[in-house]
C-alpha cells in the first residue's frame, strides 16, 4: 500500500523513493506545534453534527459504505491501484460530493498539486461524482480573545493565493488541468522496490530547497572532498559541470561559469589566497559600529499552528528561553538567561529588559531572519514594553553580516557559514558536539516535553540541557567575534 507521500518521493528521486522504503520509520516530531484537534475544530466551522468518521487502518469499503447513509464523511479512506489517501472532508450536495481540503496554514498555495491532485484521481477512480473544491484554512488576522473560536479561526476558500497573498487561481479549475493518471507511476513504484539497488544521477533537486537526507548515501565521496572543492562553491548552477571538466579547486572556477556573487567572490580568493579571504576595509567598517558593553543575544521559541494563549494569531510564536553574554571593556564576560513554560512571554519580556545594559549594541546571528523579527511581535504584543523592545531592535546587529556578504570566508566553512560550523575550526574551543542538545529543533521537542509536563522525563536535566545549548549559541557568538578581530588586529601587525 502507497500513500500521497510515497509517490511524491517517487516523483522526486526514484532513489528516495526505494531508500525511504528500506529505513527504520524515525519517531515523528513536527516544526510546528499543534495540541488542538484541528478536524474537531474544522467540524465547528462547517457546523457538522451526524457524520462518518474514518479511523486509521480503515477497509475503504466501510467509507464507501457510510457513503450511502450519511451526508458528511470526515477523514474518510479511499484506495485505488495501492494508493491510499485520507480526504478530511466530503459532503453530499444532491448528486454529487463537494470536496473539503483541509490546510493547516494560512493560505493554501498551488505547491503542493501531487497532494490535491492524487486525492481527487482516487475519488474518480472509485467512481464518486464530484461537485465543488474547497479548502479551509486558518485566517491569518485572526487574534485569539479568552476563548478559541472556531468559527474565526477558520476560512473557507475555492481559491488559491499567490505569493503576494491575493486569490490567483481556482482550486477545480487548477486540479482539473493538473491531474493525470498515475496507474504508469505506482506500476513503477512496484518495479523499482523489486531492485536490489537503484543508481543515483546527482541533480539540481537533491540539494534544492533542502539537501535530500540521503545525499551522502548517495554520494559519499563528497564527504572527503577537499575544503576548497569546486563542489563548494555556493549558488552555482555549473559547479558539477565544472568538476566533471576536471576542475578541482576553486581557485580555478572558470570565469564564464560562476555566477559572479560576493560570496563566491570570496570563496576563490580564499582558495587563492591559502585558505582565508577578508575584505578588510569592509569588515573594519562594520566593525566600527559596535559600541561597548556587547551584548549577544539568542532565542529559542516554539511555533503554534493554533494560538493557544490570549493575544496570539496563527503561526505566531513564542519564545521561552533566552541567553544572553555580555562582553564589557575590560574584557569581562557575563552570561545571564531565562527559561519558562506555558504563557511565559510577558516574564521573558520583563527580564529581558532588566538583563539587558542599557547602552551598548546588541549582536546576534542571523538577527533579521530571527532575534530582531522576534523583538518587533514582542513589542506588538506587550505595548507597555514597545518602547524598551524597539530600543533593543535600534541597537541590535547580525554577525552572519561579514559572511553572507563574503566580507570573510574561510574555506573551513566548505560553502556553509552558520555559527555551529564557524564555531567548529575555532582552536581550542568545546564545540556542540559535546552537548546533549545539538540543533535549535531538538532544544524545542525537548522544552515540549518540560512544558506538557511529562512524568516520564526529569524536568531538571532537561532544563540543564536547555540551558547549555542556548548558552552556547551566545558564547559561540562571543568567540567568532573575537576571531574577527583578530583578523584585523593580524593586518595591523
Amino acid at each position: 500500500m502507497y500513500h500521497i507521500s510515497d509517490v511524491k518521493k517517487y516523483l522526486r528521486c526514484p532513489k528516495l523513493f526505494w531508500l525511504s522504503e528500506r529505513e527504520e520509520a524515525l519517531p515523528f516530531n513536527s516544526y510546528v506545534r499543534l495540541d488542538e484537534a484541528v478536524t474537531t475544530l474544522a467540524c465547528e466551522k462547517l457546523e457538522i453534527k451526524e457524520h462518518f468518521l474514518g479511523t486509521r487502518g480503515d477497509d475503504p469499503q466501510k467509507t464507501l459504505d457510510a457513503m450511502k447513509e450519511m451526508d458528511w464523511i470526515v477523514k474518510g479512506r479511499f484506495e485505488y491501484k495501492q494508493l491510499r489517501v485520507k480526504i478530511p472532508f466530503l459532503h453530499r450536495n444532491g448528486d454529487v460530493w463537494d470536496v473539503y481540503f483541509l490546510f493547516c496554514g494560512n493560505r493554501p498555495k498551488d505547491d503542493d498539486m501531487n497532494f490535491y491532485c492524487a486525492s481527487t484521481w482516487v475519488l474518480k477512480m472509485n467512481k464518486i461524482p464530484l461537485g465543488e473544491f474547497r479548502v479551509l484554512h486558518f485566517d491569518e488576522n485572526y487574534v485569539r480573545g479568552d476563548k478559541l473560536s472556531a468559527q474565526e479561526l477558520f476560512k473557507i476558500t475555492s481559491m488559491f493565493y499567490n505569493d503576494k497573498g491575493n486569490p490567483s487561481k481556482e482550486i477545480k479549475e487548477t486540479i482539473q488541468k493538473r491531474m493525470r493518471n498515475l496507474e504508469e507511476t505506482l506500476n513503477n513504484m512496484d518495479e523499482v522496490l523489486k531492485l536490489d539497488n537503484v543508481e543515483c544521477t546527482r541533480q539540481n533537486k537533491c540539494t534544492k530547497k533542502n539537501k535530500c537526507r540521503f545525499y551522502e548515501t548517495c554520494f559519499p565521496d563528497e564527504a572527503q572532498i577537499p575544503n576548497d572543492s569546486i563542489l563548494t562553491l555556493v549558488s552555482s548552477q555549473y559547479k558539477y559541470e565544472m568538476f566533471e571538466d576536471g576542475v578541482d579547486s576553486l581557485k580555478d572556477a572558470i570565469p564564464e561559469k560562476i555566477e559572479g556573487s560576493r560570496q563566491q567572490y570570496a570563496q576563490i580568493m580564499a582558495s587563492k589566497m591559502g585558505g582565508l579571504y577578508v575584505d578588510e576595509i569592509s569588515l573594519r567598517t562594520w566593525m566600527k559600529k559596535i559600541k561597548m558593553p556587547i551584548t549577544f543575544l539568542d532565542f529559542e521559541w516554539e511555533t503554534y499552528a493554533i494560538p493557544p494563549y490570549k493575544g496570539m494569531k496563527p503561526y505566531d510564536v513564542l519564545p521561552f528561553e533566552y541567553s544572553i553574554h555580555i562582553l564589557h571593556e575590560d574584557g569581562e564576560i557575563e552570561h545571564k538567561e531565562y527559561l519558562g513554560t506555558k504563557d511565559c512571554r510577558l516574564k521573558l519580556v520583563e527580564n529581558l529588559i532588566s538583563d539587558i545594559p542599557s547602552t551598548g549594541t546588541l549582536i546576534a546571528f542571523n538577527a533579521e531572519g530571527a532575534e530582531k523579527i522576534r523583538l518587533k511581535e514582542m513589542a506588538a504584543q506587550f505595548p507597555q514594553y514597545a518602547k524598551n523592545l524597539m530600543d533593543l531592535y535600534t541597537r541590535m546587529m547580525d554577525l552572519s553580516f561579514p559572511f553572507a556578504l563574503g566580507t570573510v570566508y574561510d574555506v573551513r566553512m566548505r560553502g556553509y557559514y552558520s555559527l555551529k560550523v564557524i564555531m567548529s575550526f575555532m582552536e581550542n574551543q568545546t564545540g556542540y558536539h559535546d552537548l546533549d542538545i545539538h540543533q535549535g529543533m531538538d532544544a524545542v521537542f525537548q522544552w515540549r516535553l518540560l512544558d506538557k509536563e511529562i512524568d516520564e522525563v526529569d524536568p531538571d536535566e532537561i532544563r540543564e540541557h536547555l540551558s547549555a545549548y542556548c548558552s552556547m549559541d551566545t558564547y559561540a557568538m562571543v568567540v567568532v567575534f573575537n576571531w574577527l578581530k583578530s583578523l584585523l588586529k593580524k593586518s595591523d601587525n
